[in-house]
């Protein structure tokens, strides 16, 4: 009898270890960012390659307001879309849209009295600079401001809070982007994050490190206009140890059908 019940003793400490195991958090170095590659590198400045600056595509739009102290003219030239047309309304993602130029298929915007202008391919610096040329042949003392509008950015699996986030700034890093989806989960993969950039004639797929601090001086540490961010899993959650998995009632099972066998053996 005694011998039965260290035997069974024996094996409730073993699954137990086993699910302790499995149960376990996922290593530290699963999750930490930017580690050091060679034990021997103290270098604490990265040099990062400056971002190219994004170039206009077609179906993108673009924020164009005019301003002049003719009021005339600002009400000619600026579109009016049923809201103030002041410059504060870039604050509100409708009112952005509506007071937008789309880019043609073909590259081109329709700006008022001027007529179509190509801009494909531009950077938003270089589209303010035509337009503050053509511009100023109909007006004196104008100045163009010239934003982006569809810069948004889609973060998707392992992280808490996927979705898409407009970003109302001219860049943002790799990091700056993952926070606004609050982090990775423990369970993403932080080896294998996949990046699909749109390029001319369709998508292109880059698979980074976020746990190599040399990631800090690759090309896509800043993002551009329409990125996708996906986070894959760690293995461990394929296995189903995750964080939800249902330890308490494994355990409670398995201590349940331990005393079932001890009170068989007694009678």
């Amino acid at each position: 009898m005694k011998q039965t019940l260290n035997l069974l003793t024996k094996i409730a400490f073993l699954l137990l270890g086993i699910t302790l195991v499995f149960s376990s958090c996922v290593p530290q170095k699963k999750i930490l960012y930017l580690q050091k590659q060679q034990e021997k590198d103290t270098a604490s400045i990265y040099a990062h390659k400056h971002p190219p600056d994004y170039r206009i595509q077609p179906r993108d739009n673009v924020y164009i307001k005019l301003f002049t102290l003719d009021e005339k003219s600002n009400l000619y030239f600026n579109k009016q879309s049923g809201t103030s047309g002041s410059y504060n309304d870039y604050a509100n993602d409708a009112s952005i849209y509506l007071n937008s130029y789309s880019v043609s298929p073909d590259g081109y915007i329709d700006f008022p009295v001027v007529g179509k202008i190509m801009i494909k391919d531009l950077t938003v610096s270089q589209v303010k600079d035509v337009l503050q040329k053509l511009v100023d042949e109909y007006l004196k003392e104008t100045v163009v401001v010239v934003k982006m509008v569809n810069f948004k950015i889609t973060i998707l699996g392992e992280v808490n809070h996927p979705g898409e986030f407009t970003i109302y700034a001219d860049k943002i890093n790799f990091f700056e982007a993952i926070s606004l989806a609050n982090d990775l989960t423990d369970f993403g993969n932080r080896n294998k994050v996949v990046l699909i950039r749109q390029v001319p004639g369709g998508s292109r797929v880059y698979k980074l490190n976020m746990t190599s601090d040399t990631f800090l001086k690759s090309d896509q540490f800043y993002l551009q206009p329409n990125d996708i961010i996906y986070v894959q899993p760690l293995a461990y959650k394929r296995w189903g140890f995750g964080s939800t998995f249902p330890w308490a009632i494994v355990l409670a099972g398995i201590s349940a059908g331990l005393l079932l066998i001890t009170y068989m053996k007694t009678l």
